[in-house]
């Protein structure tokens, strides 16, 4: 399988806009690319997927043991012709100081020879002993070429591919210009996602006209062909006889959402009913309710107006249907969200407000530790898993005494040291969990839901028979 990681020396070094529009100039010339991100993100893989035209799929050696990545990067080869891995920060950054978790050891696990996209602004023969640095630091991972980026102009990318032809023996696959079209909208957490951009498609198609004729394209399907003997694609799992309806937020203010978790509650026996909380007037009938992170703050107005799913939504979880809200999901199951100013009313399940901060009150990998109060089965009090978190708001004004799935070890969480929030059959928090990541949160929520059903049947049944 032919195979690459695209890496830089520092992060905003325009990595994403390149890796965006080598994987839309290559899937338009009929290569059938793979997209994959390291690390925890939501939206550079929207735009990666709408690049590839395949869901893009996160490779987390943080949160996934070695087995839990290899699995993940075969089943995504599955039917693709040429893998392409974003890395995340810079090549050698990571959690760990032995760089055992950055996008070097990632590369070296899985084989990647790596394409350093280098942010050139302001540098001429500098070039050389940066790259060379990178060569020397860890010679395991092959440097298969550089893509010199926001270059200054053709005089400016002469003196840049002298110095690394002369230095190094490096090939410089190409050099993206300076340009006002290379952008993606941004906010406070990074990109604005794909399905807040009703032109989203034509924009990435622009962007891989422009890095494509920019770039040696073959040269790059070259690199990546080097790369030799690997792992071999994984048929993914198929999903499970699909008994427990499960209705899952997807619109505009709800979006975040691993395709590799989706496929894990099918393969747990999910059907997965897809639900607009801006346009919808009620829930589908469903056994149980999701809604994932995003940007509720954004579309506030639109959610407060929409009094009828708001009020669908709410009794729904009062008569106990079995939910999960993860950070938006839980912002809009508050009394209300308060932004710059403005404050909108959201279904009111949560007994407390959801308040923008001007920085980020949580960001970055979540440890977690069960308790008691956990109502999904399958685990036990004192049971460990990790996540991630990412949020600008905090929920404030929550009345004591509620209870709590989870004590946050490391991470921000609800109130500190807790979190998920368990309210009725409710399970909200400000941790995105995932199912790779050892927590079996799908299969446990799905039982859950399975469970529920079944109690109500019987209570159903013990009713009718009790009124006869």
């Amino acid at each position: 399988m032919d195979r690459l990681l695209v890496s830089a020396a520092h992060k905003s070094s325009g990595k994403t806009i390149v890796t965006v529009g080598l994987c839309a100039a290559l899937a338009a010339q009929g290569t059938r690319v793979q997209p994959f991100k390291k690390g925890p993100d939501y939206i550079d893989p929207m735009w990666l997927g709408h690049a590839a035209g395949r869901p893009c799929l996160n490779l987390d050696p943080y949160l996934m043991d070695d087995a839990g990545v290899e699995r993940c990067f075969r089943e995504g080869l599955h039917g693709a012709q040429l893998a392409v891995v974003e890395g995340n920060k810079g090549l050698h950054d990571g959690m760990a100081l032995d760089g055992s978790n950055s996008n070097a050891a990632l590369a070296a696990r899985l084989g990647l020879p790596v394409v350093l996209v280098i942010d050139a602004r302001g540098m001429t023969r500098g070039i050389a002993p940066l790259l060379l640095g990178f060569q020397a630091f860890d010679r395991g991972v092959r440097i298969a070429g550089v893509i010199l980026n926001r270059v200054g102009g053709s005089r400016h990318e002469g003196k840049l591919r002298a110095a690394v032809e002369h230095y190094t023996d490096i090939p410089v696959l190409g050099a993206v210009a300076e340009d006002s079209r290379l952008t993606l909208d941004e906010r406070h957490l990074g990109l604005v996602t794909c399905a807040e951009v009703e032109d989203a498609r034509p924009r990435v198609q622009r962007v891989g006209r422009i890095v494509g004729a920019q770039v040696d394209l073959a040269a790059v399907r070259a690199a990546a062909a080097a790369a030799g003997a690997g792992l071999d694609p994984l048929a993914p799992g198929r999903p499970g006889p699909a008994d427990v309806r499960i209705a899952i937020a997807r619109d505009r203010a709800f979006s975040f959402y691993y395709p590799d978790d989706l496929a894990a509650l099918e393969q747990a026996g999910a059907q997965l009913v897809p639900f607009d909380t801006l346009h919808d007037t009620r829930l589908p009938d469903a056994d149980a309710l999701f809604i994932g992170g995003g940007f509720p703050e954004t579309c506030m107005a639109e959610l407060e107006a929409n009094v009828a799913m708001r009020t669908s939504v709410r009794e729904a979880i009062e008569d106990g249907l079995p939910a999960y809200a993860e950070c938006g999901g839980l912002m809009y199951l508050a009394r209300g969200i308060a932004w710059n100013g403005s404050s909108a009313r959201m279904a009111g399940v949560i007994p407390g407000d959801a308040v923008m901060q001007p920085h980020p009150v949580g960001r970055g990998y979540a440890h977690l530790r069960e308790t008691a109060a956990m109502p999904w089965p399958g685990g036990a009090p004192g049971g460990l898993a990790r996540g991630h978190e990412f949020h600008h708001s905090r929920l404030e004004n929550l009345p004591a005494g509620l209870d709590y799935a989870w004590e946050v070890t490391r991470g921000e969480g609800i109130a500190g040291a807790r979190d998920g929030l368990r309210v009725h059959n409710l399970l909200a928090s400000y941790t995105h969990l995932r199912s790779a990541a050892a927590s079996g949160w799908a299969p446990r929520f799905v039982a859950f839901a399975r469970e529920w059903r079944a109690r109500r049947s019987a209570r159903a049944a013990g009713e009718a028979l009790f009124a006869a």
